[in-house]
């Protein structure tokens, strides 16, 4: 976890002041957080998101909220530690000679929030529906001849041909991590969301008390037996010191600003980067970085209708774009943004920013004008999604609005929350009926540092990411990234994929930035995880 104490950003000339000021006058319309009478001497952390949750299914939904919850509830079979090993989790393997065999054995003790024992039968269900859904394990399961439950703790797992990165795509964080469900709820189409939310994670889901967008609630998992090593990264001992975690949503920041400094609350996930200087002069609040690789702000066009069914649409749409702008527009300060063309980040192995000029540069927008003409754009509407409940990312589909509108496009820019963005951005329909042309979201680093796990990147028409990209010729680049020798044939073809995304635009990079995480002194022990998680986690008296 990385902390600091930021100079004043311009603006805020008396800090400690404003502080004073803005918790005197917020603190009428602060949420009502007091706790129950049956609650008061529980050991509650209540926690304000980066998003309000209403998908509860992390196989279906790539949204790091749906991640984040699925932490909570679900275990895996093997996580990696805070040095990017694999380690076991609920499974420990053996691998053959050939490297076509691998034998997961289920640890002792592993039990459901139903009481059920976790099975072998269960994890086969629940590698094959992540596996039908998740863009990392699509590759893996072409490579898998069968999954098979031997007995009731063995899993044994048999490969056509080596697949030497399968334990690390079944350890992936993010964006869609190989979460353990009940048979009977693994049994759900992959098409389909579940509706039974019983995993053997830490927590248990509290669904009583659910409140979609705004209130969720976990307990402890009394039976859940951690395992011994200590936690380190996701790895480890998971064990829960709290008996109930509460996720609120404040879309306002000033509001969860002065919840937290007046005790109210734990924890802001992503703080509004314009307030850090007034929670910094808070002695009772610690701001820190979370991830050191940030997260990469991007567009996602919609391949599958007009206009950007055309790749010379999108070309032009791209050459609009700037990332300065986008990121001054969305955290200000630039403490807290940098300019990044490489789609795999700044500074990791495999970051290249070939094709990314104009991008760095600010856009060209008579050039886009020029493209655009050429293409023979004949107006048609592009509908951009904007979510206004995340803080200051709700701001960059402001600025593709802008930019696309000087360049020519005919822009339909339409407000909505973000669950309800995660949710539309599935619709296959067409703008008209409900359906869109572009949003805007964010990876982060720890998801999108190599072309196997890069969650926006599959593009394989209907069966890929949202926007539906179809691009043979990537997808084979990614396949050949598999069975490379070696890291600088791995940065060969790292290059080549740089440069195919942004020559097709299978979706454009507006930057990377930080998330600032807020929290109380007396929440301790926190894992200086990208994910945020709550084990190990405890709240000083």
């Amino acid at each position: 976890m990385l902390s600091f104490n930021r100079s004043r950003i311009p603006g805020f000339p008396n800090a400690r002041a404003a502080a004073r000021g803005a918790g005197r006058v917020l603190a009428a319309g602060v949420f009502a957080l007091a706790a129950t009478t049956a609650h008061a001497q529980e050991k509650t952390v209540t926690a304000v998101m980066h998003s309000g949750l209403r998908m509860l299914d992390p196989i279906v939904s790539t949204a790091h909220i749906t991640r984040n919850h699925g932490y909570m509830v679900y275990d895996v079979l093997v996580a990696m530690d805070a040095e990017g090993a694999v380690q076991p989790q609920m499974a420990s393997w053996q691998v053959s000679d050939d490297r076509l065999i691998y034998t997961f054995t289920l640890r002792d003790g592993l039990s459901f929030h139903d009481g059920a024992d976790v099975t072998a039968a269960d994890v086969v269900a629940s590698l094959q529906r992540w596996g039908a859904r998740d863009g990392a394990a699509a590759f893996l399961m072409e490579a898998t001849g069968s999954i098979e439950a031997v007995d009731a703790k063995t899993v044994v797992w048999t490969l056509t041909e080596p697949f030497p990165l399968l334990l690390d795509v079944l350890a992936k964080q993010s964006s869609v991590p190989a979460f353990i469900m009940p048979e009977r709820v693994a049994a759900t189409s992959p098409d389909e969301t579940i509706t039974e939310y019983v995993g053997s994670g830490p927590f248990v889901f509290v669904e009583g008390e659910f409140q979609p967008g705004v209130k969720i609630v976990y307990e402890r998992f009394d039976d859940y037996a951690p395992r011994e090593e200590p936690a380190s990264g996701l790895a480890g001992g998971k064990v829960v010191n709290v008996d109930r975690v509460e996720w609120v949503t404040m879309p306002d920041s000033q509001t969860a600003m002065s919840a937290l400094m007046n005790g109210e609350i734990d924890l802001i996930e992503n703080s509004q980067i314009d307030l850090l200087p007034i929670l910094e002069t808070s002695p009772d609040v610690t701001v820190e970085i979370r991830d050191p690789l940030g997260y990469q702000g991007f567009a996602r066009m919609n391949f599958k209708h007009p206009p950007f069914d055309d790749v010379r649409m999108r070309k032009a749409a791209m050459m609009a774009l700037g990332q300065e702008q986008a990121m001054a527009t969305m955290i200000g300060n630039p403490d807290y943004y940098w300019l990044c063309g490489a789609i795999f980040g700044c500074g990791t192995p495999l970051g290249d920013e070939a094709g990314a000029e104009s991008l760095k540069a600010g856009g060209d927008k008579a050039a886009a004008r020029k493209m655009l003409e050429e293409a023979g754009y004949d107006n048609t509407p592009v509908v951009i999604m904007q979510a206004t409940d995340i803080g200051a990312m709700g701001t960059i589909p402001v600025v593709i609005a802008s930019d696309l509108r000087e360049a020519g496009f005919n822009v339909d820019l339409q407000s909505m929350d973000w669950q309800t963005l995660v949710s539309r951005r599935a619709s296959m329909n067409p703008p008209s009926e409900g359906g869109w042309n572009i949003f805007t979201s964010f990876a982060s680093g720890v998801e999108a540092n190599t072309p196997l796990v890069h969650p926006i990147l599959p593009s394989t028409g209907d069966t890929g990411w949202f926007g539906w990209a179809t691009d043979p010729e990537l997808e084979e680049m990614r396949a050949a990234y598999l069975k490379a020798e070696g890291l600088e044939e791995q940065k060969q073809i790292a290059h080549d994929i740089q440069a195919r995304v942004l020559d097709n635009v299978i979706f454009v990079p507006l930057g990377n930035y930080a998330f600032v995480q807020a929290r109380s002194n007396k929440l301790t022990d926190m894992l200086p995880t990208a994910v945020p998680v709550f084990w190990n986690v405890n709240i000083a008296d």
